[in-house]
């Protein structure tokens, strides 16, 4: 039996999974946050955690993000790194009745294809910024992506395997799970953001109302008229040009589904507009961070609203988000600006965030309006109020956990307490970065361009084409502009 969620599927035993991956993504972050956590008090469980720095010499790219852990050196650091991995999302699998064995078999090349393509990122020819980096290195020039550009290095390696190599990308899907990685990440980028934001609260209470309004006034706009152009430009009936428009609009894989599902659309047609979804969101990645990094770097938060409103799905947005922080970073720092890191991406996350609370409410919508006006059938199949909890995005309630569980630490309690919270999130936020590098290069395997041309997507791919480049990025950015213009985030001390 084949458990699919978006464009990826576990192959699994025909009983029902014990967990959603929802729920699932919510308790493997809160548990990386709790443990984290420990370090607070003065026991510190994951400072073994590898964490990559720009390097010449790779034998020095490598080493635990604690210094507690210093004698397990690089080697050490990652092996262990993917032993623990390795046991916690097997077990997850198990949870999800999938097969433990080709999911932990698949994992392993995962992983370390995947890590190996962020420490080629983190090369100082193309990660290093500032001349003083320069000059430590001993090199002349760099393309400046800092080692976050290590993302970019496992899109590409999930791409080529995906195109490449098709064999191969077919027996890694067992454990290409882009959407359950970046849930993990955005629960504890929850925290992350929480530690970012205690210093600047009218800041961080501004970005959240500006948020909010920004996604209600751009998901109005581009709803009906993708739906709008689905229908009258390209002859589609209802039955599709609501998933399309969802999909082009809210966000992606989940809103496809969420919405197709309410309005009884064959299971068909979500799953080819996620997988459409899914080659456009690595495109605008590839090509966003870098037009934001040229022409936004003096409106940060400007940047980090439009690539949440135009890069759909959470995995390749948020991710996104990550790319362009640090592009714009690396450019402001040659600039002799530093900015604070973490407000650029907080500001994606938050759109994101808003965006995936939207889904369910214009689930319920659409379900209400085809099942009470447009396919009235009898009561028990019109739609209901608890629809909207039943589709709403559960992963969110982690990110809020751990955002006010650490806003709680960095602000309401003693200032010794408070002064460890940073070290102990950033133990937390080093997984986060992994389930990142996990995130981009699942994306990138499941994107194979000539399957997807091959199965007579043209028409579909036409729709979304003209709609994403013609309308959604460009009034994506005007109300990026309107609600973030002017606003930069605090300087580093």
């Amino acid at each position: 039996m084949s458990v699919t969620t978006g464009s990826t599927s576990f192959i699994g035993t025909d009983s029902a999974p014990a967990i959603s991956e929802d729920w699932l993504s919510v308790w493997i972050g809160l548990l990386v946050f709790a443990l984290a956590l420990a370090s607070v008090s003065g026991v510190d469980l994951i400072g073994w955690v590898v964490t990559t720095s720009v390097w010449t010499d790779v034998t020095k790219a490598l080493g635990p993000v604690s210094k507690a852990y210093a004698g397990l050196g690089g080697a050490g650091a990652i092996i262990l790194t993917y032993v623990a991995l390795l046991v916690v999302l097997s077990a997850g699998a198990a949870l999800l009745k999938a097969d433990v064995k080709r999911f932990a078999l698949a994992f392993t090349a995962v992983f370390w294809i995947a890590y190996a393509s962020w420490i080629v990122g983190s090369y100082a020819n193309f990660a290093a910024v500032t001349p003083a980096d320069l000059q430590k290195f001993g090199i002349s020039w760099s393309l400046k992506l800092t080692n976050e550009g290590g993302f970019i290095f496992a899109l590409l390696a999930g791409l080529i395997i995906a195109n490449v190599f098709p064999r191969f990308a077919e027996w890694l899907k067992d454990a290409i799970r882009p959407e359950l990685y970046i849930k993990i990440a955005i629960v504890i980028l929850g925290g992350f953001f929480a530690v970012t934001a205690a210093g600047k609260l009218n800041l961080a209470s501004s970005l959240l109302l500006r948020g909010a309004a920004a996604i209600v006034e751009a998901y109005l706009i581009y709803w009906a008229v993708v739906y709008y152009v689905a229908r009258k430009w390209f002859g589609f009936n209802r039955e599709w040009a609501v998933p399309l428009a969802s999909g082009i609009s809210i966000c992606g894989v989940a809103a496809a589904i969420a919405t197709g599902g309410a309005i009884r659309a064959r299971p068909v047609i979500p799953v080819l507009v996620s997988s459409l979804v899914v080659i456009f969101a690595v495109v605008e990645v590839l090509i966003l961070p870098f037009l934001a990094q040229t022409f936004l770097w003096q409106e940060p938060l400007v940047a980090g609203a439009w690539i949440g409103l135009a890069v759909k799905t959470d995995g390749a947005a948020v991710a996104g988000g990550g790319i362009t922080e640090s592009l714009i970073l690396a450019k402001a720092a040659a600039e002799g600006i530093r900015y604070q890191p973490g407000w650029i991406l907080g500001t994606t996350a938050t759109v994101k965030v808003f965006i995936d609370i939207f889904i369910g409410i214009w689930a319920f919508v659409l379900g209400y309006i085809w099942t009470n006006h447009i396919n009235a059938t009898r009561d028990a199949d019109k739609a209901k109020v608890a629809e909207i909890w039943e589709r709403f995005p559960k992963f969110i309630l982690g990110f809020l956990v751990t955002f006010l569980i650490g806003l709680y630490l960095a602000l309401g309690t003693t200032s010794d307490l408070a002064a460890k919270v940073p070290a102990a999130i950033g133990e937390a936020n080093t997984f986060r970065v992994i389930f990142f590098i996990l995130t981009f290069f699942s994306i990138g395997v499941l994107s194979n361009f000539r399957k997807l041309w091959q199965e007579g997507f043209g028409k579909l791919a036409a729709v979304y084409f003209v709609s994403l480049f013609g309308f959604v990025i460009w009034v994506g950015l005007l109300i990026s502009w309107l609600f973030f213009s002017g606003i930069t985030p605090p300087l580093a001390s």
